[in-house]
């Protein structure tokens, strides 16, 4: 199972959820057309969050930014 989700949220409510559920997060993308783009350390970790926010999941395919420019690092995250 992949460790990518992308999410109808903000980003700070994503970091919420898995930091709740202690779900390591390897990255955490803005998408331009809303939403985030999310990738667990673990694949438990993204069926955890799928199951848990599954009415928040952005189904097919999401535009991303172009070499990632827009990507930031979590600030703060401590993961698993």
């Amino acid at each position: 199972m992949s460790r990518v989700i992308n999410l109808a949220m903000s980003a700070d409510e994503v970091r919420h959820q898995c930091q709740t559920r202690q779900v390591g997060v390897s990255a955490l993308e803005a998408l331009p057309d809303g939403g985030v783009r999310l990738v667990c350390m673990s694949s438990d970790g993204a069926a955890t969050i799928r199951k848990r926010l599954k009415a928040n999941l952005i189904n097919g395919d999401v535009r991303r930014t172009a070499n990632g420019r827009e990507r930031s690092p979590i600030e703060g995250w401590q993961g698993d």
